[in-house]
């Protein structure tokens, strides 16, 4: 089984966190897991770095803007991730655009995850329906779980369509802004949060886009599996580098 889906038959909420790969420092990436891993953070997105990441805020955008800066580049990262396994056992997602995959070859891409133990892919500007038509076989092929994006404007026969072709969680987008802290939910992301829950799908919705702190992260597990947390944690490596990684994670869990 995916250690996705294996994760998520876990009776808890689970954090996910998102950083960029290279960033702050070229050979940070690996360090970075591992203490995440340590910290107790149940799963983790790398981000590879592109230099037009529409669906990020300023933060990421200039994490990645540093992390290309810095000599990150696809090949890079899968070297670097060469022997994570040794070390690692929680999920690992790569989340990233779908040009810098096409230009390595999707197929070629799938395959070396598959033999990194890359688990799952986060690809915001890759359309569900041609991900369904041209790429769904070549993701299964390679074991990989393709996680889907929704937002309060998402329609109730898209969501619909969204679960019925995914196999681990949806991202459930808390707004339709870009990614970035926010200090707690309003009520019209509380009622989107209910209106999905309501809906029963078969795959379970993990919350992202304004996570920040315990109180938001509580907020966003209310009625959904779990909760990822990006930008925050974006600030705290450029405040402290890749120390006190646990500190920052028992703020959120705690």
């Amino acid at each position: 089984m995916n250690r996705i889906n294996q994760k998520l038959q876990e009776d808890k909420k689970l954090l996910s966190i998102y950083f960029t790969a290279g960033y702050p420092n070229i050979n940070d990436t690996v360090n970075i897991i591992k203490d995440l891993e340590e910290s107790g953070v149940d799963m983790i997105e790398i981000g590879l770095p592109f230099s037009d990441p529409l669906a990020d805020g300023p933060t990421i955008q200039a994490s990645s803007t540093q992390a290309l800066k810095n000599g990150m580049t696809t090949k890079l990262l899968f070297e670097q991730l060469q022997d994570i396994r040794q070390t690692v056992s929680i999920p690992l997602i790569i989340m990233g655009y779908f040009n810098p995959m096409l230009q390595y070859g999707v197929e070629a891409f799938c395959k070396k995850c598959q033999e990194i133990g890359i688990d799952g892919l986060i690809i915001p500007d890759l359309p569900v329906d041609v991900y369904h038509e041209e790429y769904k076989a070549t993701f299964e092929k390679y074991g990989l779980i393709n996680v889907f994006l929704i937002t309060p404007q998402t329609s109730e026969e898209r969501v619909r369509y969204i679960d019925s072709i995914s196999n681990g969680f949806i991202y459930m987008v808390s707004s339709a802004s870009t990614t970035g802290a926010k200090s707690g939910f309003g009520d019209e992301q509380t009622q989107y949060f209910d209106r999905i829950a309501s809906m029963n799908l078969k795959n379970p919705q993990i919350v992202g886009f304004g996570i920040s702190n315990n109180d938001t992260f509580t907020q966003a597990t209310t009625h959904a599996k779990g909760a990822i947390i990006g930008s925050a944690f974006i600030k705290h490596l450029n405040e402290h580098e890749v120390n006190k990684i646990d500190e920052f994670v028992n703020n959120i869990l705690f």
